[in-house]
C-alpha cells in the first residue's frame, strides 16, 4: 500500500490505533481523526517512528462540519483518498469487567443518542463526505468496523449491537449506490472481544489483544468489487465472508 491515503477514525487508541499501526507498516500515509486530540498527536508520532506518514486530524464524527473540513484537509494535504476506515465508535466493554450499560427501560435518550450518532451517524457522515472524491477517481475503498453481541437478560448492549447491525445494513445498500465508481464498501468483524491498552490488566491478561487483529482491515483495503456490500472477517490468514 505504499504512497495510498487511509483515513483512520477513532486511531487515537484501541483497535483503531493498532489498524493505523498495520496500514503505517504497509507503507500507507495515515490520517487520524478523532476527538481524544493528546492522543491523537502520541499515535501519529508513532507512525512516524514507523517511517509512515502519520497525520492528525481533531475531528468529531458526529459534526458534519467538522467531518467535511478532516476529509478536505486530508485531500489537500495529499491529493486523494484511497481508503476510509469507519472506526470511531462508542463501545461497552463489558467483557473487561467495568459496569455494564443501562436497559433500555433505564437509558437516558441523550446516551441512546450519543452512541447512535457516533456509532452509525460517524459512518454515515465520514462516508457520505469520502464517497464524492473516490467516485471521481473511479478507486478507493470504505471499510467499516462491524461487531456484534448475543441478547442477554442482564442487557445493556441493545444500543451498541443496533448500531453496529445498522452498520451492516448501510454497508450493503452504500455497496450498491458506488459499485458502478469502481469503490469497494466492507465491513469487517474484528473477531473477537478486544483488550486494548485501556483495559484493566486482568482483562488483557485472559483476552486477545488488538494483535487479534492482525493485518485484517489492510486486505480489507484490498478486496475486490466481488466483495464489496459484505461482512468479511480473517479466517486462516485470508478474507472470508461471515454469514
Amino acid at each position: 500500500m505504499a504512497g495510498e491515503i487511509v483515513i483512520v477514525t477513532g486511531g487515537a487508541k484501541g483497535v483503531g490505533r493498532y489498524i493505523a499501526h498495520t496500514f503505517a507498516k504497509e507503507g500507507a500515509k495515515v490520517a487520524l481523526a478523532d476527538v481524544d486530540v493528546e492522543r491523537m498527536e502520541r499515535t501519529a508520532a508513532e507512525l512516524r517512528a514507523l517511517g509512515a506518514d502519520g497525520l492528525a486530524v481533531p475531528t468529531d464524527v458526529r459534526n458534519e462540519d467538522a467531518v467535511r473540513a478532516m476529509v478536505d484537509r486530508v485531500a489537500s494535504e495529499y491529493g486523494r483518498i484511497d481508503v476510509l476506515v469507519n472506526d470511531a465508535g462508542i463501545v461497552p466493554h463489558f467483557a473487561w469487567g467495568v459496569p455494564r450499560w443501562p436497559r433500555i427501560r433505564d437509558m437516558e435518550l441523550g446516551f441512546w443518542s450519543r452512541v447512535m450518532e457516533t456509532n452509525l451517524g460517524g459512518t454515515f457522515l465520514c462516508t457520505k463526505h469520502v464517497l464524492p472524491r473516490m467516485e471521481a477517481q473511479r478507486s478507493g475503498h470504505v471499510v467499516n468496523l462491524y461487531g456484534g453481541g448475543a441478547p442477554t437478560s442482564s442487557g445493556g448492549a441493545c444500543v451498541y449491537v443496533v448500531s453496529k447491525e445498522a452498520i451492516r445494513v448501510f454497508t450493503q445498500y452504500v455497496a450498491e449506490e458506488a459499485r458502478e465508481s469502481n469503490v469497494c464498501v466492507v465491513a469487517v468483524n474484528p473477531g473477537a472481544a478486544i483488550a486494548t491498552e485501556d483495559a484493566p490488566e486482568e482483562a488483557r491478561q485472559r483476552m486477545p489483544g488488538p494483535e487479534f487483529v492482525e493485518n485484517r482491515f489492510v486486505l480489507a483495503a484490498r478486496a475486490g468489487m466481488d466483495l464489496s456490500g459484505k461482512l468479511l472477517t480473517l479466517q486462516d490468514g485470508r478474507l472470508v465472508v461471515e454469514e
